[in-house]
């Protein structure tokens, strides 16, 4: 996996760690701890997805070990896993559960800033 792809994951992990403590410290005592753990799932979910989809591209661009028939339907499986445990979630356990998308969405977003820095940063140095 290239240095840029680990830097970017790191940076999002400890981003989404404050987002995690930010979201505790604001539901709880709002009285809403189960949201708060639900949106610590999402964003873990968001997590477990960024990491699998980083080491499933890493292997797919060793061309030796994957087909693109094998990358899509892995691809598929991961995102079809996550996509069942948010809706049980939010299905099961609403209205808390709902907070699942929450820390799947807020996790997404920070991955798309985290990876916007180094091209921003080689913008501006061009």
């Amino acid at each position: 996996m290239p240095p840029v792809n680990r830097r970017t994951l790191r940076r999002t992990l400890i981003w989404a760690g404050v987002a995690a403590a930010l979201g505790i410290a604001v539901l709880v005592p709002l009285g809403q701890p189960m949201a708060a753990l639900f949106g610590c799932a999402g964003l873990g979910l968001g997590a477990a997805n960024a990491r699998f989809a980083q080491a499933s591209v890493a292997r797919y661009a060793d061309r030796g070990k994957v087909t693109k028939g094998r990358f899509a339907i892995a691809t598929l499986g991961r995102l079809g896993v996550i996509t069942v445990i948010a809706l049980g979630c939010a299905v099961l356990l609403r209205p808390a559960g709902l907070a699942v998308f929450a820390g799947i969405a807020v996790f997404q977003l920070l991955t798309i800033v985290s990876a916007m820095l180094p091209l921003v940063k080689e913008i501006r140095q061009s």
